[in-house]
C-alpha cells in the first residue's frame, strides 16, 4: 500500500502537475493539503476518471484537505476534535480496507503560526495540543495508523538548509518543535528518519530568491506511523524532483510503502 501526502498549493494551480504526478508515482493513497476549493468545485471526476475514490474537507480559498484512494474507505470524519468553533478545514481521515489489513489514515494541514507572537501563533499550539490528543486516542486503539501531511515544523536544525534564517519562525520555535516531540514521544515514528538519516533532505522550497535553484529548502512535510503501521513499513521517501517541473507546488510529495 502506497500513500503519499503532497500540499499542492492550489488544485486549480496544480490542475495539470497533479495528475500528471499521480499518472507516474502511482500511489494507493493520497492525502492533500491546501486544495483551497470548497467541496462542490474540487474537479472529482479528474481522479474519479483514474481510479479514486474522493474525499474532500474543503474551504472557499484557503487551508482544504482531501483523500484519494484507489482502495476502498470507511468511516471517514472531517474536522479535529476539540473545538466546535474551529472552521478551518486541516483534518480528514479515513480507514483504508488494504488487502492485508486495514489502515487508519489521518491527514493534516496544520496552522503556520506565522507572525509570533499573537493569535496566529496560540492557534497552532491550541491546535497542536488537539492533535496529541487525537493521536493518544489511535495510538489506544492498537491499529495500524499514521497522521501524514504538512506540518509546518522544521523538526531540528539539519531540516532546514539555513536554520539560522528561521529561528525566530513559528515552524522552527523551541515551543513548536517541543509541541511535535510530544506527539512522537506518544510512541509515534517519523517515518522518514526512520529510513534517512543527516542532513539536505526537504520537502518544501519558496518560490522568492530563487530558493530551489540554490536548494535552500526546509522539511516540513511528515508521517507519523503507529507501532502497528510502522512494522509494515518498508520505504519512506521523498519525490524531489516534482519541485522543478512546470508550475510546480512550493511543497514536493512525500511517500511511504506499507505491507497492508
Amino acid at each position: 500500500m502506497k500513500i503519499a501526502s503532497f500540499n499542492i498549493n492550489g488544485i486549480k494551480a496544480r490542475i495539470q502537475a497533479l495528475p500528471d504526478w499521480l499518472d507516474e508515482a502511482q500511489p494507493d493513497v493520497v492525502l492533500l493539503q491546501e486544495i483551497k476549493s470548497i467541496d462542490e468545485n474540487f474537479p472529482r471526476e479528474l481522479f474519479e476518471d483514474r481510479g479514486f475514490t474522493v474525499e474532500t474537507h474543503g474551504q472557499k480559498s484557503f487551508n482544504g484537505v482531501a483523500i484519494l484512494s484507489k482502495l476502498p474507505l470507511e468511516d471517514i470524519s472531517r474536522g479535529l476534535p476539540g473545538d466546535d468553533d474551529d472552521e478551518q478545514a486541516r483534518w480528514i481521515e479515513a480507514t483504508v480496507i488494504g488487502d492485508k489489513t486495514a489502515v487508519r489514515v489521518c491527514g493534516l494541514y496544520l496552522p503556520n503560526g506565522n507572525p509570533t507572537p499573537g493569535p496566529k501563533y496560540d492557534y497552532k499550539l491550541a491546535w497542536m495540543t488537539r492533535l496529541q490528543a487525537r493521536a493518544a486516542e489511535l495510538l489506544a486503539a492498537e491499529e495500524p495508523a499514521l497522521m501524514a501531511g504538512d506540518y509546518n515544523i522544521i523538526p531540528q536544525d539539519e531540516d532546514a538548509k539555513r536554520p539560522e534564517a528561521w529561528q525566530k519562525d513559528a515552524l522552527a520555535l523551541p515551543e513548536s518543535r517541543a509541541a511535535f516531540r510530544r506527539i512522537v514521544n506518544l510512541g509515534f515514528t517519523e517515518a522518514f528518519r526512520a529510513r534517512t538519516q543527516g542532513p539536505g533532505h526537504y520537502t518544501f522550497w519558496d518560490y522568492q530568491a530563487g530558493a530551489w535553484n540554490r536548494d535552500d529548502g526546509i522539511r516540513i512535510d511528515h508521517f507519523l506511523l503507529s507501532p502497528q503501521a510502522a512494522d509494515l513499513m518498508t520505504d519512506c521517501q521523498i519525490d524531489k524532483e516534482i519541485r522543478a517541473r512546470e508550475k510546480p507546488s512550493d511543497h514536493v510529495p512525500i511517500w511511504v510503502e506499507l505491507n497492508a
